[in-house]
């Protein structure tokens, strides 16, 4: 593997968390050390991407962006990575691909907040990544509603773990998900940038 690369041994359950991090935030650290806990991961890393192909406005500049993610996650189970730049890949779905190529045998668990499950049925291939993939969600503030009636949530009823089948979803077979509610961090990138404070 190239310099600058995470390192993930075959059989290790990573856990990704994807996202523009503009800025990140204790918020982010936080879900990110209950994501390990409650997920039975190995490793989380952080997939600082290079813009979102949802948003009209883009982020600050890239290497803005790793600095304070990695000035904001220190863990020793937690690589903060620009990964999906390296792999030129643009969408969710296509990076997942990727990374099941280049790191084979590793069992990744996507990670995202509630307020993405509720808009999830708006990414490129969400079946797809659902059903490729296990998938863990964070609570958000005042999302839990939405994320949990959302299309993908119906969807995917079936397959959604609970109680303490929960802490297996990093050695399950896709189709899985899971919903944890955790103590909530009032912590927001919208409301750092909003301040003038990023």
């Amino acid at each position: 593997m190239r310099t600058g690369w995470p390192m993930a041994p075959s059989g290790a359950c990573v856990g990704v968390l994807g996202g523009s991090f503009d800025p990140a935030h204790e918020g982010h650290a936080h879900i990110t050390r209950e994501a390990l806990k409650r997920f039975g991961l190995d490793r989380v890393w952080w997939l600082v991407s290079p813009g979102n192909p949802l948003k009209a406005t883009q982020p600050a500049p890239l290497q803005k962006r790793l600095a304070q993610a990695r000035s904001v996650m220190r863990h020793p189970q937690v690589e903060v990575s620009d990964l999906e730049a390296r792999l030129g890949t643009r969408y969710t779905a296509e990076t997942l691909e990727a990374l099941r190529k280049r790191y084979v045998g590793v069992r990744f668990v996507w990670l995202m907040g509630a307020d993405n499950l509720a808009s999830f049925h708006h990414w490129d291939r969400w079946k797809s990544i659902l059903a490729t993939v296990p998938v863990g969600v964070l609570a958000r503030p005042d999302a839990e509603i939405a994320a949990l009636t959302s299309p993908a949530a119906r969807c995917f009823a079936g397959a959604r773990l609970r109680g303490p089948d929960i802490r297996s979803l990093g050695r399950s077979n896709a189709p899985a998900w899971a919903y944890v509610t955790i103590p909530l961090a009032p912590h927001s990138s919208t409301a750092i940038r909003a301040a003038g404070a990023w």
